[in-house]
């Protein structure tokens, strides 16, 4: 294949193709940043290989022969898809791709909502979503920063605090229809409760240390509607088929819009929350750097501070 190229170098073709767009040895030297003797002398190698003149030698400079014509136009059309194609590959491998690891909730309700604002900020980057339900377990090899519910001791590696965890119920408007709000707290005992699966197995507050928190002295009621994804929970929620547990943060967007409404004003606080978990092996410090920067700002922005509380850092 190609056995017309011989033993043809890049370089000779390049110096053809430059003097004869420019018509000039000279001006194609300055453009190869090389000398008018080096051009003139490649020429004469190409000329030879080929066993063909490809230009004619003027008084006011150089003309291309009809075989100097034609070959101009195929050398021109390689090398500009060579370029093109040499482009293509250099773009793609600045374009990155961020591996992130975070569960369903987060990244429904809070990082997806905000990530447009990184892809404008880095138009170099994707991100790719790494989604579980509550996993600690989720820094895979390909992993370059992950967003993990817990009290901040993860054996993956360090981790910065991003938010604490602060719940209180939440339903639609539809179903405390006719009722003024807030309601007293004991209101929940005769409310419909929605439950996840798993909850006593997890860090996250359930129902039974929501009604500790909140000096409820009687157990929840088991309710009749369970389920294994946070998501489809607050669905069922703003569809109007009972109270959940809203984490702060996660619903505050939900509030605001309306779908969702709290029919008590009291709020439960715990020791746990998201932090940032960045692996113990570094890869693309930089990238990831610029992407947990970003988190921070729009913590920040979104005002999640909680008063008085202090910003931990815990490194394992």
């Amino acid at each position: 294949m190609y056995e017309a190229l011989g033993d043809l170098s890049l370089d000779l073709l390049r110096a053809f193709e430059a003097a004869a767009r420019q018509r000039s040895f000279t001006a194609a030297a300055v453009e190869l940043g090389t000398t008018q003797p080096a051009v003139s002398q490649q020429i004469k190698r190409l000329e030879e290989q080929l066993a063909t003149r490809l230009f004619d030698r003027i008084y006011r400079g150089i003309e291309l022969t009809e075989a100097g014509e034609v070959l101009f136009g195929y050398v021109q059309a390689g090398l500009q898809s060579i370029e093109g194609g040499l482009n293509a590959v250099t773009a793609q491998r600045q374009h990155e791709v961020l591996q992130v690891a975070t569960d369903f909730a987060f990244a429904a309700y809070w990082l997806m909502p905000r990530l447009h604002r990184f892809h404008q900020a880095n138009p170099d980057v994707d991100v790719s979503l790494v989604t579980s339900e509550r996993s600690y377990n989720m820094l895979r090899a390909d992993v370059d920063v992950a967003v993990l519910f817990g009290d901040g001791r993860f054996k993956q590696g360090e981790s910065r605090w991003l938010f604490s965890e602060e719940v209180f119920p939440v339903c639609s408007p539809q179903l405390l229809a006719g009722r003024s709000l807030p309601l007293p707290t004991d209101a929940l005992l005769e409310l419909p409760l929605l439950h996840l699966r798993g909850e006593g197995s997890s860090n996250w507050f359930d129902w039974s240390g929501v009604f500790r928190a909140l000096n409820i002295q009687q157990a929840p009621a088991p309710g009749q509607l369970r389920f294994d994804n946070y998501t489809l929970l607050i669905q069922a929620a703003i569809a109007g088929q009972g109270v959940a547990i809203g984490w702060r943060h996660l619903v505050d967007a939900l509030l605001e819009q309306g779908l969702l409404c709290r029919p008590i004003a009291a709020t439960a606080i715990s020791a746990h929350g998201y932090y940032v978990v960045l692996p113990q092996r570094k890869r693309r410090v930089q990238l990831v750097q610029q992407f947990v920067d970003w988190l921070a700002t729009e913590q920040a922005q979104s005002g999640d501070l909680l008063a008085g509380r202090p910003l931990p850092s815990i490194a394992v």
